[in-house]
């Protein structure tokens, strides 16, 4: 199957990595601007991995699109509304499936991916998710992992799980859009309040964050129309390990860096859905997201927002 993967950075460069190692042939493109571009093309690697040959490079969004029967979008979350509408007045778009590989929601609407890219497409019955726990660099060294497709067509879910399964990547069929676009983008921002507890030396409270945030997003799932099972799938709870403790998660190295004062240089997709989470979650009490908002946002400080959390009057806890 062609398949070309938009976008190059350290994700879209592992999609375009992983399809090639699946058997597909691939291009991978970036803007002619793009450093990472401009690396992999003078030495076909960047820090994580080395591009297999059935991966072509390519600076041409036309050249990207005829090739592509199926295309990977990897960009950052603020950027999709923005892309799509570029994308689809290309020629070569001919309405390919595409899948969103990317966790966030919109900040100005608080929209899901999937919203924003049929909003600017016209049609919603091309579009798929892929989510769910894993870093580059664990997979590149062979340590596999499960993540989930889904969408609202289940034929469509199921066509891309066989296009891309495989020993290293087992993916499991989802069943509620909604509930794992919510939980995949609020997952971020539990790991923003992760990395501010490490900073603080509070380590050992993750675990009450990790029950507590996964229920505070099923709460919120419920609300928006999903199901209250999905915070607890792949897409939220089953990625916590990859965002709330490892050394390579930028949303948890970015909520340590901020506390400490530090400059953090990389994309945290965190910050830009806690935004989104306060437009959308004002509906249901979202005490761990509106905390990280008002320590990001509006100055407070980190150790007595996150202390007050768990000095809150007791409650049942289902």
């Amino acid at each position: 199957m062609n398949v070309s993967v938009l976008g190059c950075g350290r994700w879209g460069s592992f999609l375009a990595w992983y399809a090639a190692r699946v058997g597909h042939e691939v291009v991978l493109w970036g803007r002619e601007s793009s450093l990472n571009l401009a690396r992999f093309q003078a030495e076909r690697r960047n820090e994580y991995l080395t591009l297999p040959p059935n991966v072509r490079l390519s600076d041409n969004l036309e050249e990207a699109l005829a090739h592509a029967e199926i295309v990977l979008l990897s960009i950052g979350a603020q950027e999709v509304r923005s892309f799509a509408a570029q994308l689809v007045k290309q020629k070569n778009w001919r309405g390919q499936t595409v899948v969103l590989c990317m966790k966030g929601l919109e900040s100005d609407s608080g929209k899901r991916l999937s919203q924003v890219f049929a909003e600017e497409s016209g049609r919603s019955d091309n579009l798929a998710v892929w989510l769910g726990p894993g870093h580059v660099q664990d997979f590149v060294a062979g340590i596999p992992n499960c993540m989930v497709i889904d969408s609202l067509q289940e034929h469509l879910t199921r066509q891309i799980v066989a296009a891309f399964h495989s020993p290293l990547i087992r993916f499991y069929y989802g069943q509620d859009l909604l509930g794992c676009e919510i939980g995949a983008a609020a997952k971020n921002v539990m790991g923003l309040a992760a990395g501010m507890l490490d900073a603080l030396g509070y380590g050992s409270l993750k675990g009450s964050l990790m029950a507590r945030g996964a229920r505070e997003v099923s709460r919120l799932t419920v609300a928006l129309g999903g199901n209250a099972l999905t915070a607890y799938g792949l897409s939220h709870l089953g990625d916590y390990e990859a965002t709330l403790f490892s050394a390579h998660s930028h949303n948890r190295k970015y909520g340590e860096s901020f506390v400490r004062k530090e400059a953090f240089g990389k994309l945290a997709e965190g910050a830009a859905t806690a935004v989104a989470l306060r437009e959308i979650g004002c509906r249901v009490e979202m005490p761990i997201s509106q905390a990280v908002y008002e320590i990001l946002f509006d100055a407070k400080a980190a150790p007595e927002k996150l202390v007050d959390l768990f000095l809150r009057m007791p409650t049942t806890e289902f």
